[in-house]
């Protein structure tokens, strides 16, 4: 039996997933979990990458202590942050999150300098306030001399598969995500960095999931008790994720749900019109050069923001601060009062900045309802109610939009990931799509980490039959109009 590994690292949390296949199915198993956590630094929200760190460390070490050892390990994140590295691989500066304020005006410097639509065009990356480029122009303007010594940009899962292995390698998916890689190129593109004024030199060229990066260094075998070879998979997480859709064709839409929900499909070249730029879909990349063409909808951070702002929870600055006394209230608990409240018409645009990171998640669904001439929601349902329908018909207009640039019908949405779990949110998506839902399964991401793994380690011989695995493996949930 061959184990592989998947580190998967979220916004709240990480998880080292164990996956190995047996009779043709894949099976899972959790070995450890750890809290991934901001710190306020100099100004600015910041990830605590030394608590990551320790967690990537402390879930190898327990599959040592299990007597579980893998012979791969993948590591995958979210996007678009990243670290800088000097000519001795020191770090410089800190890794800033991308809810950070820092890129505030900076659209307005990139647009002055390279247009909005001849970066589109090029890239083939939505407009998002924390997409690396407007990041770095803010680091430029901030501390251009980190930007001066610098000789490695290296995205968050990159840095980590560099402290386990020495070896820095940037990797294609999440690249991408950085709106700096040309679509049609497949590599950064030199005139955008040129343009910019950002030092070329310090982006190298991407390489593709399942490359075989190299060994744990001796310092790592030695604190984890064991020896394993890091592997490459789609280390940008959403990339990952779209792996483990189990679709046997290619008219269903693919929608992975979490924090943030992505929802699109898999094409073979890019859509970098004016048209597509107009609906904001974005073209990343993903393994085996295929594009994910999504759009990135603000997702179930609304409803996680709503429960923490009830429980009494204060989230700022990445910590947790939870008021003596407070009622718990759990997602149940929510959706029960959501369905209470069925019929509440208002609906707000979960995609403006306003949502990103507020004071008051609920104050701000407030003031978007009475500026916008609605109904202002006044108990737990109708909050509720207002963010489910809002979600759910952000998923129609989505799908309406990606039929007209496509020229396909979809006839099915699968979704991946935690966000599958609410049932809710499915029967509601269903409801304003009038599609059937497919939900399941629920670690998408993990397991598309494991399948560009398994494909590498040839115990899988391509992307279509790691989906038929999955398809056998986990239970899809129906849900109808």
């Amino acid at each position: 039996m061959r184990y592989y590994l998947a580190i998967d690292i979220g916004a709240s949390s990480g998880r080292h997933i164990l996956g190995h296949l047996e009779d043709g199915r894949l099976v899972l198993e959790e070995m450890y979990r750890f809290e991934n956590r901001q710190l306020r630094k100099d100004g600015h929200d910041c990830w605590d990458m030394e608590n990551l760190w320790d967690g990537i460390l402390g879930g190898l070490k327990a599959c040592g202590k299990a007597g579980k050892i893998p012979a791969f390990v993948g590591i995958d994140t979210w996007a678009v942050d990243f670290v800088l590295l000097d000519g001795q691989d020191a770090v410089l500066g800190d890794a800033v999150a991308y809810r950070d304020s820092r890129t505030e005006g900076m659209k307005q410097v990139v647009n002055g300098i390279i247009p909005a639509g001849e970066l589109y065009a090029r890239t083939g990356i939505q407009y998002q306030s924390f997409n690396t480029v407007y990041q770095l122009m803010a680091l430029k303007k901030e501390h251009p001399e980190q930007l001066d010594r610098a000789r490695w940009l290296l995205m968050i899962p990159e840095y980590f598969n560099f402290r386990l292995t020495g070896v820095k390698r940037n990797e294609y998916t999440n690249a991408t995500s950085t709106n700096l890689v040309n679509a049609e190129g497949k590599d950064w593109d030199r005139e955008i960095l040129a343009r910019l004024g950002l030092p070329g030199e310090i982006f190298h060229t991407p390489a593709m999931p399942g490359t075989v990066l190299g060994n744990l260094l001796p310092e790592i075998r030695e604190a984890v008790g064991f020896d394993t070879t890091v592997i490459l998979p789609a280390t940008h997480d959403t990339g990952s994720a779209f792996l483990a859709v189990p679709a046997e064709g290619d008219d269903a839409v693919y929608l992975s749900s979490g924090t943030w929900s992505l929802l699109g499909v898999e094409n073979e070249k890019p859509i970098t019109t004016p048209e597509s730029m107009a609906q904001n879909f974005t073209n990343e990349g993903g393994a085996w050069y295929r594009y994910r063409y999504l759009k990135n909808i603000m997702g179930l951070w609304m409803i996680q923001s709503v429960r923490r702002e009830l429980n009494g929870v204060a989230y700022v600055r990445g910590r947790e601060n939870r008021a003596a006394g407070a009622k718990q209230w759990s997602f149940p608990d929510l959706i029960e009062e959501a369905r209470k409240a069925e019929g509440f018409p208002s609906v707000v645009d979960v995609n403006r900045d306003r949502f990103l990171a507020p004071d008051s998640m609920i104050e701000a669904i407030r003031q978007e309802c009475a500026e916008t001439g609605q109904a202002v929601p006044e108990t737990v349902g109708q909050i509720m109610q207002c963010v489910y329908t809002s979600l759910s018909l952000c998923y129609r207009d989505a799908i309406r939009s990606l039929e007209k640039l496509t020229g396909k019908h979809y006839t099915a949405i699968h979704i991946v990931g935690g966000g599958c779990q609410d049932g809710y949110l499915n029967e509601r998506t269903a409801k304003a799509t009038g599609l059937p839902v497919w939900a399941g399964p629920v670690e998408g991401t993990a397991i598309g980490n494991l399948a560009v793994q398994m494909i590498a380690g040839g115990d899988l011989k391509d992307l279509q039959s790691a989906r038929d695995a999955i398809r056998r493996s986990f239970e899809i949930k129906e849900v109808t109009p």
